[in-house]
């Protein structure tokens, strides 16, 4: 028994040894050397900007830039941020930071929940909070085009004729949440499905798609929704709070190279939901590489020649 208990502490201890010490996938050096480190999540989308950002730094400023990379979630990059082993993280959502980072009660109004973020982030961290990209990747509902055109079915309001025999596939995380989750949702909307299944989010595309599920929750910018030529429902009761997506820099990184503030404005409100499905898309389905697919972003849309343009 006291074997196992030493194991079970061990265990225990890893994840904190990990992000006491310096760690952090990707890392290298401390940012004393002249490295803009840069967080990204496991995510694609993620990965993404955190290379869109990264080649605008070398291209347009000469900087030497690393990827901290594959960090599990946006707490652990917050922890990275704060201790200062990254300088700027690439994707931060403001309803997932209004009710994890900052502990507040979901706030489903864009506008204030951007004004909430930007304030409280300069408060407590001294960070900046960007202007979004220009796209919201938030829950959404969505059916295959057969099951839409077959039931008519254009927002999720429409679910409410079929939803007595339709069984939903959703995320795990989203059955149980507050103030978002399913039990205000059937408030909201006024009815229930005839079976929810929860399940990992990466399996519900290909659970609607196969038809054992005749609705299921993903995400509104997931490049799988075109691989599956899937339907997203409005939400037309607004119940889904705003998660825009923005990039979050240590305040101390301007006072070290101060030409990177209007540098990384030139990414606000450039990429809506569309254009974000479209590079996720390249990497999940045509299988590019991040990097790839970054390049040739800045290039399409002539990032590489000069601000003004």
């Amino acid at each position: 028994m006291k074997q196992f208990k030493k194991i079970f502490l061990s265990l225990l201890l890893v994840p904190v040894l990990l992000l006491s010490g310096c760690g952090f996938p990707g890392l290298s050096g401390s940012g004393n050397d002249g490295t803009v480190r840069i967080a990204a999540q496991t995510s694609t989308e993620s990965q993404i900007m955190a290379n869109i950002i990264a080649e605008l730094i070398n291209h347009e400023l000469g900087y030497k830039t690393a990827l901290v990379n594959n960090l599990g979630s946006g707490t652990v990059v917050h922890q990275a941020m704060i201790r200062n082993d990254a300088d700027i993280s690439a994707t931060r959502y403001t309803g997932t930071d209004i009710t994890g980072t900052l502990g507040m009660n979901p706030v489903k109004n864009p506008a204030k929940a951007s004004a909430i973020v930007k304030r409280e982030f300069k408060k407590r961290f001294n960070q900046t909070w960007y202007p979004s990209y220009g796209f919201s990747d938030t829950y959404a509902f969505m059916v295959t085009q057969k099951e839409a055109k077959k039931d008519h079915l254009n927002t999720i309001s429409d679910l409410g004729k079929v939803a007595s025999h339709y069984n939903a596939g959703v995320d795990s995380s989203w059955m149980n949440r507050k103030g978002d989750g399913y039990h205000d949702f059937t408030k909201t909307y006024g009815f229930d499905f005839k079976r929810v299944y929860p399940m990992q989010i990466g399996l519900v595309y290909d659970a609607v798609e196969a038809n054992r599920m005749q609705t299921v929750l993903g995400y509104s910018t997931d490049g799988r929704i075109r691989s599956y030529n899937l339907k997203v429902l409005k939400d037309n009761r607004h119940f889904f709070p705003p998660y825009q997506c923005s990039l979050v820099v240590n305040n101390s990184l301007f006072k070290r190279y101060p030409k990177l503030r209007p540098l990384l404005h030139r990414l606000d409100g450039k990429i809506n939901v569309k254009t974000m499905q479209e590079l996720n898309y390249q990497v999940d389905d045509q299988l590019l590489e991040p990097n790839v697919v970054a390049q040739r972003f800045l290039t399409k849309h002539n990032y590489f020649k000069g601000s003004d343009d």
